[in-house]
C-alpha cells in the first residue's frame, strides 16, 4: 500500500478513488465505492435506536495499513502480533481441528491458511481483497448485490464505499467442510474504523461452519465498527455462523449481516456479545425458497455505560418456512441490553412458522432491558409467536448454592452461566471457555 490510512473528510471521493487505486482493483469495483459513497452521504444518522450523538464520522481513520506484510504461518507474525493471536483466538493444540484459519489486524488480512484436500475440493478461502482481483466475475455476481445492496441502509453504504479486508468462502455443490473455518480481526489503533466485508457461499448441498472473534484494546478515543457479511444458502445448504464479539468499551459496534436462504436450506447464527459501547446488530434470514430454516441464538451481557441492542430480522417469502430465535441477556451497572426484532411472512407463505423467545436478567437496580418486536403477517394460517420475560436473581437460589460453600460472587457467576447455558452450548467447546471466563471477570463487583 502506498498510504498507511485515509481519513474521511471533504474529500471523501477522492479517498476512496485513491483506496480503490493502491488496491489495484477493477474499474466494477471502484464503480460500486462510488455510489456506495454517495448513498452513505445521503442518509442521515439512525435516530430510531441508541443514541450515536457521540459518534464522529469525521474524526475516524477509515483505513489502516497494519505494515506488517503477509505471513505465510502465524509463527512468522512479529512476536507482539503472535502472542497478540495466541491469547485471543484458538490454541495451537486446536488449530488442527479447524479446515482454514485466519487473521485480520487492522485493515487488511494477515494471515490465511486452509488444508489442501478442501482446495482440491473447490473450496475458496481468501480475503476479499484477494478474492476481488483473482476471482473477478464470482465476486461481482454477489459482492453487493441482492443480499445487502448500499441502499440497505447508511452503514452498509459506509462499508461499500470504503471496505478493506474480510473473508471471501465460497464451498461448491455437494461438498461439506466437517471442520469450522475460523478468522479472527484485531484493532489496535486509536480512532479506527474497521469496514471488513465477509461473503460466504454454499452451493447446492454444501455445508461450512465459520467462526469470527473480534477484539480490540481500550483507547480515549473511541472506533466503529460497520462489517458487512453476505450469505448465499444453496438448496439443501446449511451454514452456520458463530460470532464472539468483545470490542472494547468505548466501540460502536454496527454490523450489518443478512442471509438468503433457498429450498431446504439451514442458516443458523450464533452470537455472543460483550464489548463495544453501543451495538446494533440485527443478523437478517430471508427465507426464500420452500422449507427453508433459520436458527437465531443470542446472548449478551451490558456492563456500565453499555447499549447493546441486538436481534433478528426474518421473512418467510416461502411456504413451509420455519425459524426460532432464542435470546438471552443480561445486565449489570446501568447497561440496557435490548431485543429489536422484525418478522414478516409474506403473502403466499403458506404454513410459515416463526417462534422468538427473549429472556433478560438483571443484576442491579439501575439495570434496564426492553423488547421491540415487529411482526407483519400477510399469510393466513402461519404460527408466529413471541414470548418475553425480564427477572432478577432469586434470592432461594443464592442460598442454596451459598449453602453448599460457594461464595456470593461464585454462586451469581454459576447462575448468570446457567441462564446463558442455552445460547453457549452451541459456541465450540475452546470459545465457551473463554467466553465464561470473560463472564466471570464481567460479574466481579456485580450487585444485586
Amino acid at each position: 500500500m502506498q498510504s498507511d490510512t485515509y481519513q474521511i473528510g471533504l474529500k471523501n471521493e477522492e479517498a476512496v478513488k485513491k483506496m480503490s487505486k493502491d488496491k489495484g482493483e477493477p474499474d466494477w469495483m471502484l464503480k460500486k465505492r462510488l455510489y456506495s459513497l454517495s448513498v452513505f452521504e445521503s442518509k442521515p444518522m439512525p435516530t430510531w435506536g441508541p443514541d450515536l450523538s457521540g459518534l464522529d464520522l469525521r474524526d475516524l481513520a477509515y483505513y489502516v495499513s497494519p505494515n506488517v506484510g503477509r505471513a505465510d504461518d502465524l509463527e512468522d507474525l512479529p512476536e507482539n502480533l503472535k502472542k497478540t493471536f495466541d491469547a485471543l483466538g484458538i490454541p495451537e493444540a486446536e488449530r488442527k481441528f479447524l479446515a482454514g484459519n485466519g487473521a485480520m489486524y487492522q485493515s487488511e488480512v494477515i494471515y490465511e491458511r486452509m488444508k489442501d484436500q478442501l482446495k482440491k475440493q473447490g473450496v475458496i478461502f481468501m480475503s476479499m481483497d484477494e478474492a476481488v482481483n483473482k476471482y473477478p466475475d464470482l465476486v461481482q455476481k454477489y459482492f453487493m448485490t441482492r443480499c445487502v445492496p448500499p441502499t440497505y441502509h447508511k452503514f452498509a453504504a459506509l462499508n461499500g464505499a470504503f471496505w478493506s479486508g474480510g473473508t471471501f468462502l465460497y464451498v461448491p455443490k455437494g461438498v461439506k467442510v466437517e471442520m469450522p473455518v475460523q478468522v479472527y480481526f484485531l484493532v489496535d489503533h486509536p480512532s479506527m474504523g474497521q469496514f471488513e466485508h465477509t461473503i460466504i457461499i454454499a452451493e447446492d448441498g454444501a455445508s461450512v461452519e465459520y467462526i469470527e472473534g473480534c477484539s480490540a484494546p481500550a483507547y480515549i478515543k473511541g472506533g466503529l465498527h460497520a462489517g458487512v457479511m453476505e450469505i448465499f444458502v444453496g438448496k439443501g445448504a446449511r451454514v452456520r455462523v458463530t460470532t464472539i464479539q468483545n470490542w472494547s468499551k468505548n466501540v460502536y459496534n454496527l454490523v450489518t449481516k443478512r442471509a438468503i436462504v433457498n429450498e431446504e436450506g439451514r442458516m443458523e447464527w450464533v452470537e455472543a456479545s460483550l464489548g463495544s459501547k453501543v451495538t446494533m446488530l440485527y443478523p437478517a434470514s430471508v427465507l426464500s425458497g420452500r422449507g427453508a430454516r433459520a436458527e437465531h441464538l443470542y446472548v449478551s451481557f451490558a456492563s456500565d455505560g453499555q447499549v447493546l441492542d441486538t436481534g433478528a430480522k426474518i421473512t418467510h417469502a416461502a411456504p413451509d418456512t420455519s425459524a426460532y430465535v432464542i435470546s438471552r441477556s443480561i445486565s449489570k451497572g446501568n447497561g440496557r441490553a435490548i431485543y429489536r426484532g422484525q418478522v414478516r411472512v409474506n403473502p403466499g407463505a403458506k404454513g410459515s412458522v416463526n417462534s422468538v423467545k427473549c429472556d433478560s436478567l438483571l443484576l442491579s437496580e439501575e439495570s434496564s432491558t426492553a423488547t421491540f418486536p415487529v411482526e407483519e403477517v400477510y399469510e393466513e394460517g402461519s404460527d408466529v409467536s413471541h414470548e418475553a420475560s425480564a427477572g432478577k436473581i432469586a434470592e432461594d437460589q443464592l442460598f442454596y448454592l451459598m449453602s453448599r460453600g460457594f461464595s456470593e460472587e461464585e454462586a451469581r457467576a454459576l447462575i448468570v452461566r446457567g441462564f446463558m447455558e442455552p445460547v453457549t452450548k452451541k459456541i465450540p467447546l475452546e470459545y465457551a471457555v473463554e467466553f465464561n471466563r470473560l463472564i466471570d471477570l464481567e460479574m466481579k463487583g456485580a450487585v444485586a
